[in-house]
């Protein structure tokens, strides 16, 4: 999961930059990495990639500032959806 959402982010986002300068801590959001329009398209991609609802009020600060945080959030939507967890899901 962690790999595809940094793609996903490198590709359309960051086109030519360093991979490995995209850390699970960088900030998207207040950082300018991320504005309104980009922040819809990435709700769009995790929408379709992991099967789930993302709630426009979700889409915030709060869950999208870092890899990390929205890695936790997938985890916990796919989690409430599915019973599983995403690690769970990876292993079958």
């Amino acid at each position: 999961m962690r790999n595809t959402i940094k793609q996903f982010i490198l590709n359309q986002f960051l086109p030519g930059e360093n991979p490995d300068a995209l850390t699970a801590d960088t900030p998207l959001i207040s950082g300018g990495i991320l504005d309104s329009l980009a922040t819809l398209r990435l709700v769009v991609f995790l929408e379709k990639e992991f099967n789930i609802q993302i709630e426009a009020y979700e889409a915030d600060v709060d869950h999208f500032n870092t890899l990390e945080l929205i890695n936790r959030f997938i985890d916990t939507k796919v989690a409430a959806r599915s019973g599983d967890s995403t690690e769970e899901l990876l292993r079958r």
